[in-house]
């Protein structure tokens, strides 16, 4: 019996979950599912693209975003932060298309709906078709793959990854397949070019696969030996690149994330494990809500009883359980954030047992959540946006646009030659320059080591475009900025200064007005 006609609803209520049966009915239908499914997500890609316009309209680019975006105009097999595949994905994306904001929230959630398309086939190793349509509406309904998404970085750029490793893996494990082994060896390369955390990734599978009673089928073919060879195929440039680099991003990592008390990483560990819990609650709570299941079930999923279920739980726990155990006994800090890509096999383990009920009355109200949240979201959108304008955000969001435009203004006064370098506060230098046309080179004047493609050499041939905070009452940058900036401007001509106010204004509402030094510096002729 379909859902709306077991339960007493309204009337919109009910043709809604008509609509929702109808949507469910072609998910499961072998003939209709893929189509049904690819048709989804482009939906879904499309409606989060929207509100990230909407929602967003009043505010700029996040500075790691631009970052990435700068990094993207400079190629290479490595960056001083992280490994490269972020950047090569977008130097792909804006070769196509222009860099705008709008843009930027279409190729994100392109990339998500993609990720999520990667987990629908895998599903499908673990799940009957009416529990893998209830898998794709739990991710849905995690932040991971909407929201938070809409900022790309090196953590967003991981679950598409991660859910092309497990799938192609698995498939290896269980085939032993040649194709598959590579396509495993291949994928994981790239999950670790996305960054080091795939690490954890990878000991998860090695973890399942060696403590499956399969695996000695599995070691003595040759499909492991495959998966590693081609992976250090592919991944062999980067570690050149490395090791000509003296490990700089792994040294980045080291210094930003290590600590020196114990209690730190401790809280960091467990504001690892509940953040991470907290973002994926709505659907496990949804899914115990409406199935109810018992506590055999409940032991069933932690503890599986069949190979193939228990190799997916113990991929999933281990990802999971592993870095805060790491965190801990090598002293570092690990952010909830990073749970992002962990989710891809949490709805195997919790949907995968038979004791767990998934009649169309169970189905129905989680997807309905699925499909209706970013229509709802959509529909708030202009509040949003209205809301948080008002409510104030710190002028690197709001003021990145107007504030390239005074620095192009005030660099073409005073030079006729194009404005290939814009340096000063990190935040500052990224946003401003994804706003610039050209596409200048941002210098972040506190961490040059970050942008070797900026050199003393090529700011004294070119000049460059400083700009950074006045602070209340005073008419200079702080002295760590100053004195940066002082470093790569000695050898160039005597430089301009302007003090600029530039005040956000969104719908006619006005925001808080944030005063800048510009400093332009002309090339020396």
């Amino acid at each position: 019996m379909k859902a709306a006609d077991e339960l007493n609803l309204p009337r919109a209520l009910r043709a809604a979950f008509k609509r929702i049966d109808r949507l469910i009915d072609a998910l499961v239908d072998p003939a209709r599912r893929e189509k049904t499914a690819l048709m989804l997500l482009a939906a879904y890609a499309v409606i989060w693209t929207l509100y990230g316009v909407v929602a967003k309209a009043g505010q700029d680019v996040q500075f790691d975003a631009a970052e990435l975006v700068a990094w993207s105009h400079h190629a290479a097999f490595g960056y001083s932060k992280h490994p490269p595949l972020a950047a090569w994905l977008l130097y792909a994306w804006f070769f196509v298309f222009p860099i705008r904001d709008w843009s930027y929230y279409l190729f994100t959630m392109i990339y998500v709906a993609l990720g999520l398309w990667i987990t629908w086939r895998l599903f499908a190793l673990y799940l009957d078709p009416a529990k893998r349509v209830v898998a794709l509406a739990c991710l849905m309904l995690i932040p991971y793959f909407n929201l938070l998404s809409l900022r790309f970085d090196h953590n967003a750029a991981l679950s598409t990854l991660w859910a092309a490793t497990a799938l192609c893996f698995v498939r290896s494990f269980d085939t032993r397949s040649p194709k598959w082994a590579a396509l495993a060896g291949a994928a994981a390369a790239l999950a670790m070019l996305g960054k080091y955390w795939s690490l954890f990734l990878l000991v998860g599978l090695a973890v399942a696969a060696m403590l499956d009673a399969r695996r000695a089928s599995y070691f003595r073919s040759p499909a492991p030996w495959i998966t590693v060879g081609v992976g250090a195929l592919a991944l062999a440039p980067h570690l050149v690149w490395l090791v000509q680099h003296n490990f700089i991003p792994l040294t980045y990592a080291v210094d930003a994330h290590a600590v020196k008390i114990l209690w730190h990483s401790l809280y960091a560990a467990a504001g690892f494990l509940a953040g991470g819990a907290g973002y994926a609650a709505v659907p496990v709570l949804l899914v115990l809500a409406f199935s109810r299941p018992s506590r055999a079930a409940f032991a069933d999923m932690l503890l599986p009883s069949t190979p193939e279920r228990r190799f997916a739980a113990t991929a999933f726990w281990t990802m999971l359980l592993l870095p805060p155990v790491v965190a801990i006994l090598f002293g570092f800090e690990i952010n909830s954030l990073w749970t992002m890509s962990e989710f891809v096999l949490l709805p195997v383990v919790l949907l995968s047992s038979p004791m767990i009920d998934m009649s169309r009355r169970v189905m129905a109200p989680i997807v309905l959540a699925a499909v209706a949240l970013p229509l709802v979201m959509l529909a708030a959108s202009p509040g949003i946006a209205i809301g948080v304008h008002i409510s104030g955000l710190h002028p690197t969001s709001t003021n990145a646009k107007l504030l390239a435009g005074r620095i192009e203004q005030e660099w073409q006064r005073s030079t006729d030659r194009p404005l290939r370098i814009v340096g000063g506060d990190f935040d500052l230098a990224n946003v401003t320059v994804f706003y610039l046309p050209g596409q200048p080179s941002a210098l972040p004047v506190l961490e040059p080591e970050t942008v070797p493609w900026v050199t003393p050499e090529r700011v004294e041939r070119e000049g460059v475009a400083m700009v950074c905070y006045l602070n209340p009452g005073q008419h200079d940058c702080t002295l760590v900025i100053r004195m940066a900036i002082d470093k790569f401007i000695a050898h160039n001509p005597p430089s301009r200064r302007v003090e600029a106010t530039v005040t956000p204004d969104f719908w006619g509402i006005a925001g808080k007005p944030t005063r800048y030094l510009i400093e332009i510096v002309p090339p020396k002729t």
